[in-house]
């Protein structure tokens, strides 16, 4: 059984010696209640909740108490204010965690060694200094954070098999991850624009893209994704979480901890969801437009060098939107979470995992002016090691 002490309103005017007499005779009930006492860890000398429960209740798979690997929260009638998440991840047996736990390292260093050469490339090489890569170099860096938010907490839990994180970083990775993911999306509908002056409007490319502009497009990115970043994490950090503190996920998404609120969601929701849909709907609206036109220009090309050429300059970008927007689209605008959490689970790894390293292979594979950057490195590197 289930019991909630709350301070009287007369506790706020005892002193500390009284106060403390007063709990140790609480306590000592409780105990002879065979119950378990919590204190708040956010104790004051002012009202708080006391959260008793009957030993026999307490498991890890339990809702609340101090169970083996739970959370220590304040319960109240209103609901729970959870000081810690236990991410439950894939669940599988112990050696195919082992082998999942490589996987992702070797994706993971692969994402940081390519964006990182991606980056380096584009800051060292003179002739790389163009729009274009100014903003290749912009999306290298949000993949890196974006792998970085979410593989490191779960190599952890591979590794120890414990998914314990505690309230303020489970607030702080959805708020990251929220951060890079929408500014990916605002960065890809400016490089489609990049493409859209650079082919449609070649002879004003260089006076429309101007340092100044290329900053202030990627202000603008960075900016509408702080935004919605800190939106969206109120709003989902308000809600009262109740049902469980055990997310059946391997990262603090939306969708799964909505799962475990106790409180009315729904207005929250719509406006989460309406953020999402704004977002994308933006970005996208912004990438097919621009290449309407692009398409437009390039059937106007009447060789068809031309048009191969002119498409190739595109071809990079259109597959990392494709791959990028294709798997967002499915997890967010497909309401809550689908009836496979096996499904969610695996194209989450796709749009967090594998496509931050796919993207400077995209980028790389198919651009001739990275890889002539990449020779002159390298034999840069030789020259002075002969030296």
């Amino acid at each position: 059984m289930i019991a909630f002490l709350e301070h009287p309103e007369e506790d706020r005017g005892l002193g500390t010696h009284q106060w403390v007499l007063l709990w140790v005779s609480r306590l000592t009930s409780c105990r002879r209640s065979r119950c378990l006492f919590l204190l708040s860890p956010k104790a004051s000398f002012g009202p708080h909740v006391t959260f008793c429960s009957h030993p026999a209740s307490s498991s890890r798979k339990g809702a609340l108490g101090p169970a083996e690997g739970g959370s220590r929260g304040l319960m109240a009638g209103n609901g729970t204010a959870v000081t810690e998440f236990v991410l439950l991840g894939f669940q599988v047996w112990a050696e195919l965690q082992t082998g999942l736990l490589f996987v992702f390292l070797l994706l993971y260093l692969i994402t940081l060694g390519g964006n990182l050469g991606v980056l380096a490339l584009v800051q060292s090489d003179p002739r790389l200094q163009t729009p274009m890569y100014f903003f290749l170099g912009h999306l290298s860096l949000l993949d890196i954070c974006y792998a970085s938010v979410i593989v490191p907490q779960l190599l952890e839990s591979l590794r120890s098999d414990k998914g314990a994180i505690t309230f303020e970083r489970c607030a702080a990775q959805f708020f990251f991850f929220t951060l890079c993911a929408s500014a990916e999306c605002f960065l890809l509908a400016v490089m489609a624009y990049d493409r859209y002056v650079a082919v449609c409007k070649p002879l004003l490319y260089a006076s429309a893209m101007t340092p100044q502009a290329r900053l202030g497009l990627v202000a603008g990115a960075y900016g509408g994704a702080a935004v919605n970043a800190m939106v969206r994490t109120g709003c989902t950090f308000s809600i009262s979480f109740c049902k469980s503190n055990h997310v059946d996920f391997f990262f603090c998404d939306l969708p799964p901890l909505l799962k475990l609120a106790c409180s009315e969601t729904r207005p929250r929701e719509r406006l989460i969801y309406l953020l999402a849909f704004l977002v994308i709907a933006t970005s996208i609206s912004v990438i097919l437009v621009s290449y309407l036109f692009i398409l437009r220009a390039i059937l106007k090309i009447r060789s068809a060098g031309g048009k191969a050429k002119t498409f190739s300059t595109c071809a990079s970008h259109i597959t990392a939107v494709a791959l990028f927007f294709g798997t967002l689209i499915f997890i967010y605008l497909k309401g809550n979470m689908g009836k496979s959490l096996w499904e969610d689970k695996i194209v989450s790894v796709f749009y967090t995992v594998v496509i931050p390293m796919l993207n400077p292979l995209i980028y790389s594979l198919r651009n001739k002016e990275l890889k002539e950057a990449l020779r002159r490195a390298l034999s840069r590197m030789k020259a002075s090691r002969v030296e």
